[in-house]
């Protein structure tokens, strides 16, 4: 029995050994496939680039220890080998310190470095981010199907050396540009009075001219970009240089992106589409070596060179430096974004507010954005950097509103850190000076009615179809149209000697008419009326009165003696704006109608009215073929606001977010006014805004996209 006992436990001894051995012959080989693994399935995700393998229960963190990271398949990157790498470790053998830290290469959003340590990252909500599509993101498939890109003005601003015209950013003769204080130099040694004037040039020979800003250009400042590939036997990877007065150093991997990386690719190596790939990769240095310096660069895409980026200042190497992989047509059909240009994007990702494709057009048509990115209300998604930068560039200038204390996440870098060179302040000044030019859409507050104009104002206001009575002066663009002494239409002052009103208002017999400013009650002035002959009636040249199609008309008005003015200044009259672009307000917007016109039981109006109104998007649905291209509607489908007859001609008027307003339709037709499903029909402005420009001649018909 003894004996028994004594075998028993010798065999429970041996087995216990085996499990033992083949645990640690086990260990290594599965950390290695765990962490092969997760790099893996990491690669086209939005989350950070690295992930730590798991770790055995009870077993230590290491210390100072960093991850090398694994290449994405399309775009190798081979970082500077380490002279420290330390072969695998047997079970249970110490982590060493200080282990060199090698880049994973990232997609189209800035690279940023592999943390050095961290805790172990949740799994689910790794794999739930992981399955984010793209159509999460994208738009209609409508807007993206009209090819969108960054010379869209529709969508976007053109910059300085640009302008808007039929609904593309075209170049702008060189002498448009205004004389800045600092000089522009460019590459062959030229001297331009701005940039704008060296990018207009620029904008027709499609080769980049400008090199940097002062005020004497010396040939040794100019400011050049080279590449050298990271491996000798292949050119897959490049390491981006820049030659400034500071001498030549790298591109920081701070702020480094496929924006930047595709004008660099364009310019440097010719390649159309930019880049394919970007990365960060660091520098191994002995702890004793002091770091390089390195050169960050900012850049929204659009430039021919990366001297038209913003540049700063050198700085010490933190986060390495940056690399790039020029874009390569892929084999076979395009499996994820196409950009309008052709481009597949590969290793980007639309509406994250970084220009992947090379011409923007994977960030114009966005439901929301990725990260930090802002989404424009016209559905386009621009970097967080971009928001209160004092250049706006929402359509409807949300991007420059200042936000609420408890949200103020967005904006500019907190630390202010100095450029070298900064074109986009020169784009500022430019912008800023061209948009003070001409004050529309916002009315004068500070103008005091007089006591005879509001002898009235105390009684009871009526409702007129959803309306309610203005003050004296409170719609201040509102004109009213005399016809042989009659007031039958209203109109909108666009400023100068110009008035829009709808087509049908008018007829080519300019003395049978006057213009009326600041009337409030329809047969009587009061202390601000003017009332001004007519010189000119321009009727839209495809107007069909029998579909009132293209319902609209322009009226000039004659000047006074002397003098290209037609009125006297008049503190109770201000001009609205012309709206450029169909994207600028959108359907559920609520927007303002103003008039004279009889209410749905026919009564006639004596003082002027106004009501809140909704666009309404699916206006087909209402009148089917009789709502044409140029058509707008709005109104309230319970049918308890609306335009009537009388109303004609006056203005449906939109506020965007930093408080202008402007024109957006003009009241033209509609069936059973004020009844539910029948809402009214308006031409649309931005519809004609070109054919408003070309008419009136004026430059400043808009207070942006000049």
């Amino acid at each position: 029995m003894k004996v028994l006992g004594v075998f028993t436990f010798t065999c429970l001894l041996f087995q216990t050994a085996c499990l033992d051995s083949k645990t640690a012959a086990e260990d290594s080989p599965y950390t290695e496939q765990k962490l092969n693994s997760d790099l893996g399935e990491n690669k086209d995700s939005d989350l950070d680039p690295v992930k730590e393998p798991m770790k055995e229960p009870g077993e230590k963190e290491p210390l100072n220890t960093e991850l090398e990271s694994k290449q994405t398949e399309s775009h190798d990157v081979q970082p500077t080998p380490n002279p420290m790498k330390q072969p695998m470790k047997e079970p249970g053998e110490k982590e060493p310190l200080n282990t060199e830290l090698k880049s994973k290469q990232t997609e189209s959003h800035d690279v940023q470095p592999t943390p050095k340590t961290g805790s172990q990252p949740k799994r689910d909500s790794k794999h739930k981010s992981s399955k984010v599509s793209d159509e999460d993101f994208l738009g209609t498939a409508q807007c993206q199907d009209q090819k969108y890109t960054r010379w869209s003005c529709s969508k976007v601003f053109c910059p300085p050396w640009r302008r808007c015209i039929a609904g593309q950013c075209v170049c702008k003769m060189p002498y448009k540009c205004p004389r800045q204080k600092i000089s522009a130099c460019t590459l062959d040694g030229t001297v331009y009075y701005s940039m704008c004037q060296a990018n207009a040039i620029a904008c027709r020979t499609k080769r980049p001219i400008f090199s940097h800003f002062s005020t004497s250009c010396k040939a040794e400042d100019k400011v050049d970009v080279t590449m050298y590939s990271v491996d000798e036997d292949s050119d897959s990877t490049n390491v981006v240089e820049i030659k400034t007065k500071f001498g030549k150093m790298p591109v920081c991997g701070n702020g480094w992106n496929m924006a930047a990386a595709n004008v660099v690719c364009r310019s440097v190596k010719g390649v159309e589409n930019g880049a394919e790939a970007v990365s960060n990769i660091t520098y191994a240095l002995d702890e004793d070596t002091e770091l390089p310096k390195c050169m960050r660069v900012r850049c929204t895409g659009s430039e021919l060179s990366l001297a038209e980026c913003t540049i700063y200042d050198p700085e010490s190497i933190k986060t390495g430096v940056g690399a790039l992989k020029c874009y390569e047509e892929p084999p076979g059909e395009c499996k994820k974004f196409l950009c309008a240009n052709g481009k597949c994007l590969i290793n980007g990702k639309p509406c994250n507010g970084v220009d992947d494709c090379g011409d923007n057009s994977d960030e114009m048509c966005c439901q929301k954005c990725r990260g930090k990115a802002f989404l424009c209300k016209s559905g386009v998604c621009i970097p967080q950097h971009a928001i209160k930068d004092g250049i706006r560039d929402c359509l409807g200038g949300e991007d420059e509103l200042d936000e609420p204390k408890e949200t103020k996440t967005l904006g500019t870098d907190n630390k202010k850190k100095e450029p070298f060179s900064d074109p986009m302040s020169e784009i500022k000044e430019i912008r800023s000076s061209a948009e003070s030019q001409l004050e529309c859409g916002v009315p004068n507050m500070e103008y005091v009615f007089k006591q005879e104009d509001i002898a009235t104002s105390h009684q009871r206001r009526k409702r007129l179809v959803g309306g309610e009575e203005a003050l004296p002066t409170q719609i201040q663009w509102q004109v009213a149209i005399q016809d042989e002494g009659s007031i039958h239409c209203g109109g909108a002052y666009l400023g100068g000697c110009w008035v829009l009103t709808a087509a049908h208002c008018v007829r080519p017999k300019p003395k049978s008419f006057r213009i009326k400013f600041s009337l409030w009650k329809k047969h009587r002035k009061q202390s601000t009326t003017d009332s001004i002959p007519v010189k000119n009636i321009i009727i839209h040249h495809e107007y069909n009165p029998q579909t009132y199609a293209n319902d609209i008309a322009l009226v000039q008005m004659e000047e006074l003696n002397l003098s290209d003015k037609c009125m006297e200044d008049n503190p109770a009259v201000r001009a609205v704006c012309v709206p450029w672009s169909t994207q600028q307000f959108q359907p559920n917007n609520t927007c303002t109608i103003s008039g004279w016109g009889r209410d749905k039981e026919g009564i006639s109006a004596a003082t002027l009215k106004w009501a809140n109104v909704t666009i309404i998007g699916d206006c087909l649905n209402y009148y089917k073929d009789r709502f044409l291209p140029g058509m707008e509607c709005a109104g309230d489908l319970q049918g308890k606001v609306d335009s009537c007859q009388g109303d004609s001609g006056g203005p449906l008027v939109c506020t965007d977010a930093s408080g202008l307003s402007y024109v957006w339709g003009i009241v033209s037709w509609g069936d059973k006014c004020g009844e539910p499903n029948h809402p009214g029909v308006y031409t649309k402005v931005a519809h004609y805004f070109d054919w408003i420009r070309s008419n009136t001649g004026w430059p400043a018909v808009t207070k942006f996209n000049q």
